[in-house]
């Protein structure tokens, strides 16, 4: 009769209990306890890659690279168009001797200073034709920049500056992947430095027609006019990037720029800084991918390849025997599918080497020994 009556006593405190453990599970051994609903994760600057979860603070990464990017101011003397009556002294005497004969043109964009010897990354859109270049930095110094060089082809020119004590960007040496974050930053529209950030959205961009040679990381963080030659950084403040172009129907950003590989920029920066220019292979050809419906016009078996449209007289290709409408399947043994890839493979060569090629010359296999030559100083439109 006694047990009767604790019965409900103890099926109470039973569940009281359960109530209480359920609440507050860190009184139970072996079970840890609840976490914040939100975290700040801190990056230590150049750390090292690791997945990270949750909100994250950018301002580790900022405080490494931004010190480092640059604002470039240049101004270019460009003549005035004069109206040939405007030349004649009779006409000049009504209308005065006054008229200036040119005017100054002023334009910015950014760079990004990479060694402490005041070596400075851009775009050579950005200081192409300048005839005065000015470099300011975040810390307020500002200085007067000379060209080392400049490579068209990349899109990329290398400064000089002559300051102590510089902030220097690092290069990151890993790869990227499609998702990593990013951080844009430069100066756009003139307004002062800026970051944004964004994600890789796709790595090896090429076939786009901006430079001729192309291996863009493309990213959805805000470039606009005047981040050109700013720094693309990974979340521990590496340098990743050069930022360099936008896809924009209105001339804004819509979510789409496209920045230079670091290793790249890295690498053209090194032949500059050593020979004055980046020496590249060339067999002076003039080459479109083949596709089905090109094939089908020449009247090709093979859908594959990259056909040659135009030879440079006297070039390397046409003292090796290729000719107009040949269809290029491999060079050195290794199968091109693409134009792009045939222009990067042959500017890698060494100029001087023998470079076997099989062509595909009225639907029959033909191979040539060809001697590469130097590539030229571009000056007009991209030849192979």
């Amino acid at each position: 009769m006694r047990i009767k009556t604790l019965l409900p006593w103890v099926l109470l405190a039973g569940a009281l209990v359960w109530l209480w453990t359920l609440y507050n599970p860190a009184v139970i051994p072996g079970v840890p306890p609840s976490l914040p609903a939100e975290r700040t994760a801190v990056i230590a600057p150049g750390a090292t890659d690791g997945a990270i979860s949750g909100p994250v603070s950018y301002a580790a990464a900022v405080q490494v690279a931004a010190p480092a990017v640059v604002n470039i101011f240049t101004t270019q003397k460009i003549q005035r168009q004069i109206h040939p009556l405007l030349q004649d002294p009779f006409f000049r005497r009504f209308f005065g001797d006054g008229l200036p004969d040119e005017r100054m043109e002023s334009s910015l964009g950014s760079g990004v200073i990479v060694s402490p010897e005041g070596y400075v990354l851009t775009n050579n859109h950005v200081v192409a034709e300048a005839d005065e270049i000015r470099v300011a930095l975040k810390d307020g110094r500002e200085t007067t920049a000379k060209v080392v060089g400049a490579d068209p082809g990349t899109d990329l020119a290398v400064l000089k500056i002559s300051l102590d004590k510089l902030p220097v960007l690092p290069f990151r040496e890993s790869p990227m992947q499609v998702g990593d974050v990013v951080l844009a930053i430069g100066n756009p529209f003139g307004v002062g430095q800026t970051v944004t950030q964004g994600i890789v959205s796709a790595m090896g961009r090429q076939g786009l027609g901006i430079n001729t040679f192309e291996d863009f990381i493309q990213t959805d963080a805000a470039i606009n006019p005047g981040n050109s030659g700013g720094a693309l950084i990974d979340v521990a403040g590496n340098l990743i990037g050069v930022n360099s172009a936008i896809y924009s129907r209105s001339g804004g950003n819509q979510g789409i720029g496209f920045a230079i590989p670091a290793s790249l920029a890295k690498t053209v920066m090194q032949a500059i800084i050593k020979d004055g220019k980046v020496v590249r292979g060339w067999l002076g050809i003039e080459v479109r991918t083949l596709d089905a419906t090109l094939a089908e016009q020449i009247g090709s078996k093979v859908s594959k390849g990259v056909a040659v449209a135009g030879i440079v007289r006297g070039g390397p290709a046409q003292q090796g025997g290729m000719e107009p409408g040949d269809i290029i399947v491999s060079l050195n043994g290794e199968a091109v599918n693409d134009a792009q890839t045939a222009i990067n493979r042959i500017a890698a060569f060494k100029p001087g080497t023998d470079l076997r090629t099989v062509v595909m010359r009225d639907n029959r296999e033909v191979e040539l020994k060809i001697r590469i030559g130097e590539r030229p100083a571009e000056t007009g439109p991209a030849r192979e």
